[in-house]
């Protein structure tokens, strides 16, 4: 193993995602391939420890200890997953081991004060045990596995397979842990970590049974191979795991730190923002957008500057207002004049002259240049909340609620209706260009404008939003993206595990309305913002490529060397 090219490497790969779960893992492959530490020419190999193990097996067999073992074939060259150093050897697990040893136990009689463990108290990749009750701490209704100390306890049904760990005293488990007990003393810790190793995982992922929780089945264990070192050997290894594991929980809680102190600092930046004190804005704003691009390393905190931007946005934080603007309450007025003319032209029943919104439903302050508007007094609502129309193989385009993305219009998956499903469905207007799908369940309130030129139908669970006259629509979707506007929206929805709103609860919710020449200044800042998120995600996708690469090169040249050119391309 080349562990100082590994750790010298470490800082470009320790922030990868998986960088420490993948580090454990490859060093307990090193370690059954006996590639961890080196051999000695004194240590008894394998191949005597085999037949001690054979002649106590056959003694323990003759005097009743254990069940009659059954007969199990050699190891194949074929079946050897890698080759061993010539001091070991590959046998079955049935071979060294009596598989799921544990007596029976019924609830009555098990010893209140004896350990009790359940799958739940072993952790996932590390084996490390986080509770340990007793009997007495828990209702035992069903059958439980009795063990001894240094019987090897492995959880056999799947996602669990890397949760094993050593007995240290006597107690009890469920039957989806099985008792491992070694017909000869062995190392346990060794033998443990033997049944964590990614190919043995592998194997059991492989053949587990069962539909809703795959187990391994015992006749499926006992033919398993496992790699088998002297005795000797065993104890060194396991020492050296404890070391590199060791070495493997500081660089975790190291990356730890060092991610929640970024976390801090994001959350305080974006904080500042989303909460703006008037005085201080600008130098926050700066600080911010000069700072976050070295804070941010995760998606999610792309995903958060994100909404911040959106934020400021809706709250007219984002662009300065400009006196000469012509304020939004004119701009309404052309609203509510064109609403009536319109009622007046079509007699269409669903356009009804409501009154203005209350600006403090909002519950945040506005510029004083800006306005409140409901969704009635902006939009004719065009929706179909009746059934599905019958869809065909092809035809005229249909949009439902799955093509409706937050923030852009996502023309898979295609479906389609016929032609007279067309003619008779869409009865309630035809959707333009630009104006805003919305969505009212499954999921909720997701917004994008609509950009399709050919004639197409609207599904259920979908509205277009149609303006009653000339407005910066991007805007409008920028303004119902927000957490303001979201938070608002799920406000006065309904349902428990899938939340819908209904067009009569949208209706009247207000939305902030800037001037018009400052709607068009908000959507180029947004998108230019919105840009320079796009470049730190490609910026973050890229560096974890790089770390992933450099990773792979690394494990790899460890397990078998790699040509140097190939480590420096990765870099």
């Amino acid at each position: 193993m080349n562990a100082e090219r590994l750790l010298a490497h470490y800082e470009h790969i320790a922030d990868a995602a998986d960088a420490i779960p993948r580090l454990r893992r490859f060093v307990l492959d090193l370690a059954v391939r006996g590639k961890l530490v080196p051999q000695d020419r004194s240590d008894e190999p394998a191949s005597e420890l085999l037949k001690r193990i054979a002649a106590e097996k056959a003694r323990l067999a003759k005097a009743g200890g254990i069940r009659k073992p059954p007969m199990l074939e050699p190891i194949a060259d074929a079946e050897a997953l890698y080759a061993l150093p010539s001091t070991w050897a590959w046998v079955r697990v049935g071979h060294i081991f009596d598989y799921d040893a544990g007596t029976k136990r019924d609830p009555k009689e098990l010893d209140q004060s004896r350990w009790l463990l359940e799958l739940e108290d072993i952790e996932k990749d590390t084996s490390r045990i986080v509770a340990r009750l007793r009997v007495s701490d828990r209702d035992s209704l069903s059958t439980k596995s009795e063990f001894e100390p240094a019987d090897i306890l492995y959880g056999k049904l799947r996602p669990y397979l890397n949760k094993v760990v050593v007995a240290d005293e006597p107690g009890y488990s469920t039957t989806e842990i099985v008792a491992i007990r070694p017909f000869l003393r062995l190392c346990p810790e060794y033998c443990a970590l033997a049944f964590r190793r990614p190919d043995f995982v592998a194997y059991v992922e492989r053949l587990g049974r069962g539909t809703k929780m795959p187990r391994l089945r015992t006749p499926d264990a006992i033919v398993a191979p496992f790699p088998l070192p002297p005795l000797a050997e065993q104890h060194r290894i396991v020492a050296k795991i404890d070391e590199l594991m060791a070495l493997c929980d500081g660089l975790e809680n190291a990356r730890q730190t060092r991610e929640a102190a970024r976390d801090r600092l994001t959350a305080a930046c974006l904080a500042r923002l989303n909460a703006p004190d008037p005085e201080t804005f600008l130098a926050d704003a700066r600080f911010a957008l000069d700072a976050l691009p070295a804070l941010t390393t995760r998606p999610d905190q792309i995903k958060q500057l994100r909404q911040t931007i959106l934020n400021l946005a809706v709250r007219g934080k984002l662009v300065p207002q400009d006196a000469k603007d012509e304020p939004a309450s004119e701009l309404l007025n052309r609203f509510a004049k064109s609403k009536a003319e319109r009622k007046k032209k079509t007699g269409d029943a669903r356009i009804k002259m409501e009154p203005d919104p209350k600006p403090d439903g909002l519950a945040m302050p506005l510029p004083q240049r800006w306005a409140v508007q409901s969704f009635e007094n902006l939009f004719l609502f065009i929706d179909y909340r009746g059934n599905t129309p019958p869809k065909t193989d092809e035809g005229i385009p249909l949009i439902t609620a799955k093509n409706i993305r937050m923030g852009h219009l996502n023309r898979e998956p295609r479906e389609y209706i016929s032609k007279a499903t067309f003619k008779t469905w869409m009865t309630r207007g035809f959707p333009e260009i630009g104006d805003l799908f919305f969505t009212t369940e499954a999921p909720l309130a997701n917004i994008c404008l609509n950009d399709i030129e050919e004639p197409f139908a609207l599904a259920q669970r979908a509205i277009c939003f149609q303006p009653y006259a000339k407005m910066d629509t991007k805007f409008l979707m920028v303004a119902l993206m927000s957490d303001v506007m979201q938070l608002l929206i799920d406000k006065h929805a309904t349902g428990m595990t899938a939340k819908g709103i209904k067009a009569a609860k949208l209706k009247p919710l207000p939305i902030p309305i800037p001037p018009l020449a400052e709607q068009h200044r908000i959507v180029a800042k947004v998108d230019a913002l919105m840009a320079l998120c796009d470049r730190l995600e490609a910026s973050l996708t890229a560096t974890a490529s790089t770390r992933r690469r450099l990773l792979d090169a690394l494990l790899a040249e460890a397990l078998a060397p790699a040509d140097g050119r190939e480590l420096e391309a990765a870099e």
